[in-house]
Formats: C-alpha cells, structure tokens, sequence
C-alpha cells in the first residue's frame, strides 16, 4: 500500500459525526440529505459492483438528474424495497434471538468524522450495544431473484456497504443478518479491513469527483446504464457529428459493427441447432441428455382484446380515450460496404 493510500485509512474508534437526525424526516427530506455524499448502500454502485445500479445511475441521482429515471415506491407491496423495509425489525430480533446480541436503533444520517471525506456517509439498520466483537448490525432480505447473489456468501457491493460503514464509524466489525426467501436465517460476520476501506476510499473519491465537477462517469454496458443514457438524452438535436478523423471513435464503431456482425451469425446458427433438436423431438414434450434436458411444450391459449377489430367497428372510440406513448430514440448501425457505400441501418 503506498503512503497516500494510508493517509485514507480512517482513525480506529473515532466517531462518526452525526449529520441530521432522521427520525422526523420525510422520505423526500431523508433523499435530499442522501444527495450530499456518498452513502453506505451507493458504495458499491460508486466502485461500479452494484449489479442493480450503474455508476452512471448514480450520478444522474447525486446530481439532481434523476427526475426522470423510475422511482422507488415505498408502498409498493411488490417491490423487494417495501419488504426489505417491512421485515427489518424482524430480521433484527431474530439476530438478537440468535445471538444474544442487543440492538438498537441510530435514527441519524452518520457522516466520517475527517473533513477531506465529509462526502462519506452512512445510515446504520443498528448498533449492537454491549458486545466486546460486533458494533453494527446489517439487515437483509434476499428472495428468489437475490439469493443467488448470496450462493458464496455476501454479495461484494454489500461487503463494499459494510466496510464503508465500518470506515464511517471507525467500528472494528459488523455482522450482517440475511433472511433468506422468507424463511432461513443467515448471518455474517465481516471484520474491518484498513487497506480494502483505503482502496474503496479512493475510488469513491474518484467518484465523487465526477459529481464535483459536473461530469458523468463512463457507461458500463448494463441496463441501468442504458436507461442512464436515454433518460440523460431523450431528445436528439438534429446535429450531425463527424467522427471520421477521431480513431477512437472509429475503432469503437468498427468494433461494433465486427460484434453484431458475429452476434448475428451466432444466432442463426443458434436457430439451426435448435430446430434440428426440435426435429428429432416431434410431438415428444421433453427430452434429455448428458448435459442436461430440454423442453418443449404448448402453454395455455390465451384471449386478448382484438383493438383493431373494435376500432373498425367503433372510430371514435380512439378519439374518446386517447393513450400517447412518448417516442424514444433509436440507435442504428450504418456500416461501409466493400465499395463505400453505406449499408442498411442495423
């Protein structure tokens, strides 16, 4: 670890400044508080290990982008959010049950006590009173979607979380308790680790220096990403860019081109095995091998409503309930052929 690095390692048992009360504070309020730095649960999403959030997402969300990415609702019986927060006072009893550790709650929005790193910040489910090895408690839930994330254990953009915790603190440990579909109990202890805090210090920093200045972070290919991009660019200018002479660019295109193209020639041969595969099972609804099986069978008949059928039969009905879908933007390929020209879009 270089010297810079260790000037980042933060000062055991020092304590966290507590930023604002929370326990009065609206969800919107709480949000606009969490817009100020760096939070425990954006930590993995800041180093780029979030698998739900992009960096980019992020951005948009620290400044004051977001309007018109999804939100979350609270009250959304089927969000993993609205669960998460229904069950975390059971999942702290249970741990409590479990360990014989006492918890309670910190109704607060923790911020790390240096002033170079008042961007980091923190809010703890609770803290484990009375016990000589654990201080913070980590709640979770984890249903059929999330458990394989936990298949070896946790899930490192958590691990991020809780040493980010840890270094907001200046705890020595955490233990994080997991529910498991609703019905299996797993809890995990994760112990301070001064050069994993100083590394993921740095790269925060990083981030939140994109932020500072007003400048997004590079894309990462995921969906968040993707739906970053449209929310950030909704509406194209009419402008026309000339990327000829810039070879980065070029090269990214050529890529891209040379990427669909391949894509494209896998998928057909995708198709082909699958209809030989088919061809040999006839009527047969499954069939095995000795790497595994395959099925194929007719799901159940359906009834929609025929919309063009009722609009010939009844016009004005469009004009009586109207429904505009905002248009989106398309990104089309237009690759060179061997004469220069330029071939269809893709």
């Amino acid at each position: 670890m270089s010297a810079a690095e260790k000037t980042d390692v933060p000062k055991p048992n020092r304590p966290a400044l507590k930023l604002v009360k929370t326990k009065e504070l609206s969800r919107d309020d709480w949000l606009t508080v969490r817009k100020q730095g760096i939070g425990s649960s954006d930590a993995g999403t800041a180093v780029g290990l979030n698998p739900y959030q992009s960096p980019l997402e992020l951005w948009m969300v620290k400044t004051g982008r977001d309007a018109d990415l999804p939100k979350i609702d609270p009250n959304d019986e089927t969000s993993p959010t609205y669960w998460g927060s229904l069950l975390e006072p059971i999942v702290a009893a249970h741990y409590t049950r479990r360990t014989g550790n006492r918890v309670r709650k910190i109704n607060a929005v923790l911020q790390h006590p240096d002033p170079d790193k008042s961007w980091m910040l923190a809010n703890i489910d609770r803290e484990v009173t009375g016990a000589p090895d654990v201080q913070i408690l980590e709640c979770k839930t984890a249903g059929e979607f999330g458990v394989p994330l936990w298949r070896d254990g946790v899930p490192e953009y958590i691990v991020c979380q809780v040493q980010h915790q840890l270094a907001v603190t200046g705890k020595a440990a955490a233990d994080i308790c997991v529910l498991v579909c609703g019905q299996e109990i797993r809890i995990y202890r994760i112990t301070r680790d001064d050069e994993l805090i100083a590394r993921l210090i740095e790269l925060e920093r990083q981030f939140w220096h994109y932020v500072e200045t007003d400048t997004p972070p590079p894309a990462d290919g995921s969906e968040s990403a993707d739906l970053a991009l449209r929310c950030l660019y909704p509406h194209d200018s009419g402008n026309h860019l000339d990327f000829t002479t810039d070879t980065e660019m070029s090269a990214l295109f050529a890529d891209l081109v040379n990427l669909r193209a391949d894509i494209e020639n896998r998928e057909e041969l995708a198709a082909l095995l699958t209809q030989q595969i088919q061809q040999r099972l006839g009527n047969a609804s499954t069939a095995s091998f000795d790497s595994g099986r395959v099925s194929w069978k007719r799901s159940k008949d359906s009834k929609r409503l025929d919309v063009e059928k009722l609009l010939l039969d009844q016009p004005t009905l469009l004009q009586q309930y109207p429904l505009t879908r905002p248009g989106s933007r398309r990104f089309l390929l237009t690759p060179k052929t061997m004469n220069g020209d330029t071939d269809s879009g893709q």
